[in-house]
């Protein structure tokens, strides 16, 4: 059977200015290629999720917790897509999914959320001579960046050093319970793991968008999937013991 995929949803406003939420059909469709089955998490708090700024979210009520967990249930892995701003909502997932230890690929704005994990957020504005955000090209690798050799990343990969694409405005500037494992040459974090056996990770990266062409986005992407496969598998078990 193949995993389930959650994938909290993003917002952003059609031309005629109505508000929607989305999500990429490069993350639907890498997903799926990867032998996953997308299941959309819908934000539940009674809030303009556009106009309202990152600060000014308040914080979830019980109940709201209690659908997110919902939903979570559902959900053999999770993946946070990019985005323009991080809310309690995100948070929340987050948390429940370390806490339950549900394997989890954040890239972009999601791994700027784990770096500030418990935290206040604190990001950057980019000033480097690296190109950081390559705007509506897709089809190319633009800078390097060097893995950790003692990181779940560097066992996926066998690499110390890949090219990576990078679509961001904003940086990581610390990490509190995350472990910094991949940075570019002008030190911006570019990759972090939750320190213990989980598949916690998180890149500055969209491997996503050139699973197609690129054999290491392929292999970060099918082994978070493939952990989601055995989360499935586990739990199958465990609700077969207990019939």
């Amino acid at each position: 059977m193949k995993p389930i995929i959650g994938v909290p949803l993003r917002y952003t406003h059609m031309n005629d200015g109505r508000p929607i939420l989305y999500i990429g059909e490069k993350v639907r469709r890498t997903l799926q290629k990867a032998g996953g089955l997308v299941f959309s998490i819908t934000p539940f708090q009674d809030v303009d999720y556009i106009n309202t700024k990152g600060n000014e979210f308040p914080q979830l009520t019980e109940e709201e917790k209690v659908l997110i967990d919902k939903n979570l249930e559902c959900c053999d892995g999770l993946f946070f897509p990019g985005g323009v701003k991080i809310t309690p909502y995100d948070r929340y997932l987050l948390e429940v999914a370390i806490e339950k230890k549900i394997p989890v690929l954040a890239v972009c704005l999601g791994m700027q959320m784990m770096s500030c994990y418990g935290e206040e957020v604190k990001l950057e504005s980019n000033e480097s001579n690296i190109l950081h955000n390559q705007e509506n090209d897709d089809l190319s690798l633009v800078h390097e960046v060097t893995i950790l050799k003692n990181s779940k990343l560097y066992g996926i990969l066998g690499k110390e050093k890949i090219m990576v694409n990078s679509f961001h405005n904003y940086h990581a500037t610390s990490n509190y319970i995350y472990r910094t494992v991949a940075t570019s040459s002008d030190g911006q974090i570019e990759a972090l793991e939750y320190p213990n056996d989980i598949f916690n990770l998180g890149v500055q990266w969209h491997p996503e968008i050139s699973y197609d062409f690129d054999d290491n986005s392929r292999k970060v992407i099918d082994a978070f999937v493939y952990q989601a496969k055995v989360r499935k598998k586990v739990k199958k078990d465990i609700m077969t013991l207990t019939i």
